[in-house]
């Protein structure tokens, strides 16, 4: 909280399901919204993701992902604009909730994850942001 403006931060959150319209800039466009950083795109909606590098992940980057594994079966992982591998400890993680894991560059992800969308697949996807 922010007392001497009177802002409060809350937790970016948009609860629909809409394909990525955008990406790039450091952000990306869905749903008629826009958000520059990180994204976790998750059954609940797309939540803002606050973690600068993959290199900078721990498991409670993921504690959200976890809390709704149950509708989800596939993770896809965009990590920017190269692929960058998880660390394996972060990896067995995800998988033994459940979870399969994809890791691509962030552009391939947003298409996989449009195509999973529109096939009503149970995917989430986490996304960092491309220049």
């Amino acid at each position: 909280m922010a007392p001497a403006s009177g802002l409060e931060m809350t937790d970016a959150y948009y609860p629909g399901h809409d394909p990525i319209d955008f990406y790039g800039n450091g952000g990306f466009r869905f749903g008629e919204m826009s958000h520059q950083g990180a994204i976790l795109f998750l059954p609940s909606g797309v939540h803002r993701w606050d973690v600068e590098t993959v290199n900078a992940l721990t498991t409670d980057h993921f504690e959200k992902l976890l809390a709704e594994s149950r509708d989800i079966e596939l993770l896809i992982l965009g990590t920017g604009n190269l692929i960058v591998p998880l660390a394996q400890s972060l990896a067995n993680h995800i998988r033994q909730a459940g979870i399969k894991l994809d890791i691509m560059d962030t552009g391939a992800a947003v298409r996989t994850l449009n195509i999973l969308l529109s096939e009503d697949r149970a995917v989430a996807a986490a996304l960092f942001p491309v220049s």
